[in-house]
């Protein structure tokens, strides 16, 4: 019998991959979004990617995380949530809660409802900002274990509303949750192919280096990990028995610097880096500009940091096999050049 998933936020990053594979392995698929006048663009998307026969098996449901209408019948005879919806601002938020408030709260509706409907699990995607920023020990290896602290000096409101909602997610479900499984899905920096014009907040940083406009790179490390992966990573925390009340960190293994992409990607791909900069920008510079610029002083807390992240629990527990830091980096720069966003 064909079974049916919901994914919240049909129209981001993640879940449009997402929402590729699982009608790829001949899943039914509902999803939200938060306007129906971007059904066509979804479907342009998947058709593109080759996906014939959509209208009987894709279905959109119009819902809000901050409002509980159509939640519950876009659960209407589904088996799994995959959550993956959350508010990710490209710029500073007037107020923390613009953020954190739409992750929390809907966070909770998605779960609150997933009962309702005899959900049997929910898939959440958090990311590495609930698990890592708050260690201070870079000769330790973080893992699944570890969690931020989210009055964390320096936390941005995005990773504040992710370790938030991650907590409530689990404190609803070991104090209301009773029959409702649920696992987490904690991503690095999320790389990969575009399929699509909408930019991520990954290939918005890869197009400023590729363009130019990244003048000089600040001494920003990274764990790298694959978008076409962490769908895969979702959709197999959703079948594992083993998976339910578990964390994943997602991650390819090892971390690369900005520099290390620069340097890449002038060897990969000759032909369209001339213009990518390969000047360090320092440190000391860069703490003088944060007093008064608010993308430096975003930045801040990255700089000069280098995390020690293993991926060994999915790899072990789940079988999967993640795609290289490298792999997934030039497949991001080669989708820039295909949809000409440089």
């Amino acid at each position: 019998m064909q079974q049916t998933v919901l994914v919240t936020g049909g129209t981001g990053f993640v879940a449009t991959q997402a929402i590729l594979q699982l009608l790829q392995q001949g899943y039914r698929v509902n999803t939200t979004v938060r306007n129906l006048g971007s059904q066509n663009q979804l479907f342009e998307t998947l058709q593109h990617a080759g996906i014939l026969e959509i209208q009987d098996n894709l279905h959109l449901i119009e819902a809000d995380l901050l409002d509980d209408n159509n939640w519950l019948s876009a659960m209407q005879d589904c088996d799994y949530v995959l959550h993956v919806a959350s508010p990710l601002p490209m710029g500073e938020p007037n107020t923390e809660d613009d953020v954190i408030k739409p992750a929390v709260e809907g966070t909770l509706r998605v779960l609150t409802f997933a009962k309702q409907a005899g959900i049997k699990r929910v898939v959440m995607t958090s990311n590495f900002g609930a698990v890592g920023y708050s260690h201070t020990d870079t000769r330790q290896v973080i893992t699944e274990q570890s969690w931020t602290n989210p009055k964390q000096k320096g936390l941005s409101a995005y990773n504040k509303s992710k370790v938030l909602a991650e907590r409530a997610a689990w404190d609803y479900i070991h104090n209301e949750g009773k029959g409702l499984e649920l696992t987490v899905i904690n991503p690095m920096g999320i790389f990969g192919p575009l399929i699509n014009q909408r930019l991520s907040a990954g290939h918005t940083i890869l197009r400023q280096l590729m363009s130019g406009e990244m003048q000089r790179l600040p001494d920003i490390i990274m764990g790298i990990v694959d978008v076409r992966d962490v769908a895969d990573l979702h959709i197999r925390a959703m079948l594992s028995p083993q998976a339910a009340g578990e964390r994943f960190l997602a991650l390819a293994g090892g971390s690369m610097s900005l520099m290390d992409i620069a340097h890449y990607l002038k060897k990969a791909m000759p032909q369209h880096s001339t213009n990518i900069s390969t000047k360090a920008l320092p440190t000391c510079l860069l703490k003088i500009a944060a007093l008064f610029n608010p993308k430096a002083r975003a930045i801040k807390p990255l700089v000069g940091v280098c995390r020690q992240t293993s991926n060994k629990k999915a790899l072990t527990m789940l079988g999967w096999q993640p795609r290289s830091n490298e792999q997934a980096v030039l497949a991001a720069a080669q989708s820039l050049v295909h949809y000409k966003l440089l």
